[in-house]
């Protein structure tokens, strides 16, 4: 190329790229993600003590991108696409999928609210899981209910979902979802919930409401059933619904939390889980933060061959903050069940072989 070619060359390339940022200067996409591991003691797992290095304990880990474009008159365009994956092995999580986390495309307006499409959480795990005690605000996710019956623990996300967000009112803004079976029976493996918060001053409340009608009968409705619950089978309905609060009174943070989980079964019997959940949350310094919870889950069934049961589990730990970006974590759990079952702390491998379980976890977490 002669000299003429070459400073056509690089005129075209700058104005292109002045053009280009002109376009950047409209929209943006942000990358960030999680990074958790540690390693974990438990002290029964079908008989036998054990230590397990674990990942994603305070919070599941992930690599994300999100986009927003601004389209004028105070409407953008916004996108989520968030992977998570188990950082001792590398493999992706939610059964392999390269976006299983969330998923979904939309718009927003200032005044009108938010509106979004594709895989999404429901009404529970926006309304209610930011004010439990366990994973992603205090504590790990052992502290979690056991099962997660609630879904508090994201045990499975709704695909083929539609979302209205309100914009926020005086502190109050609602929530509302639909997850479309895609199939020719409009009827099976669907989901909708509806659910709302109040943040305001000290105050913070959380309310939901979740149905599944005939979830996980595929992998193409709106719960597939490779990512959905394996300890009850033949579900024709599941119902979650709940509430919550949290009250700040200087460095210390109260909480109470309330969800039950009615699962109706193909053989006409129940299930019924609830959760009743007080947590105290006190920060010393801006570096050390200390959270107790204690949970009673009480287990009712109409099936006359599975008496009811229940269990109590109390939940603690410090956090220790290096930097606005990465902490580390101790963390300590107890569970005792009823007679006639078992411990299960929710996160661990295997549940135990007697009425007891205790669970202990050091680790670090780190933001970006």
């Amino acid at each position: 190329m002669n000299s003429k070619g070459l400073a056509r060359a690089l005129a075209g390339a700058g104005i292109g790229a002045a053009l280009c940022g002109n376009a950047v200067a409209q929209s943006s996409v942000t990358l960030y993600g999680i990074v958790d591991s540690g390693i974990t003691y438990t002290s029964n797992q079908k008989g036998s003590s054990t230590w397990q290095a674990t990942g994603g304990n305070e919070q599941g880990t992930r690599w994300g991108m999100t986009g927003v474009e601004d389209l004028g008159g105070g409407t953008t365009a916004i996108f989520k696409l968030e992977n998570g994956f188990n950082i001792e092995t590398g493999t992706a999580s939610a059964n392999g999928r390269i976006f299983g986390r969330q998923a979904w495309v939309g718009l927003s307006n200032q005044r009108w609210g938010t509106f979004t499409m594709g895989r999404q959480y429901n009404a529970a795990q926006d309304s209610l899981a930011p004010l439990q005690i366990g994973a992603s605000t205090s504590l790990t996710q052992f502290a979690l209910h056991p099962f997660d019956t609630d879904d508090l623990n994201n045990t499975f996300r709704t695909d083929n979902s539609v979302k209205y967000v309100t914009p926020s009112f005086a502190g109050l803004q609602g929530n509302a979802m639909y997850g479309f079976s895609n199939s020719t029976n409009f009827a099976e493996n669907r989901s909708w919930s509806v659910g709302g918060t109040y943040a305001q001053g000290p105050v913070r409340l959380g309310v939901a409401y979740v149905v599944l009608d005939n979830p996980a009968l595929d992998t193409t409705g709106a719960i597939p059933s490779d990512n959905y619950f394996t300890f009850l089978k033949g579900i024709t309905k599941q119902q979650i619904w709940g509430a919550a609060g949290t009250y700040d009174f200087g460095n210390a943070t109260f909480g109470l939390l309330y969800t039950t989980s009615l699962f109706n079964l193909q053989t006409g019997a129940s299930q019924r889980f609830n959760n009743y959940e007080g947590s105290f949350r006190y920060r010393f310094t801006p570096a050390v933060a200390f959270a107790i919870g204690e949970t009673y889950t009480q287990v009712l069934t109409t099936q006359s061959t599975e008496p009811s049961m229940h269990y109590l589990q109390t939940s603690a730990g410090v956090q220790y903050f290096l930097s606005k970006s990465t902490d580390l974590y101790v963390n300590a759990i107890y569970q005792r069940s009823s007679s006639n079952t078992v411990a299960a702390i929710e996160g661990v491998s295997n549940p135990s072989s007697s009425r007891t379980q205790v669970v202990g976890v050091v680790g670090i977490r780190h933001k970006f």
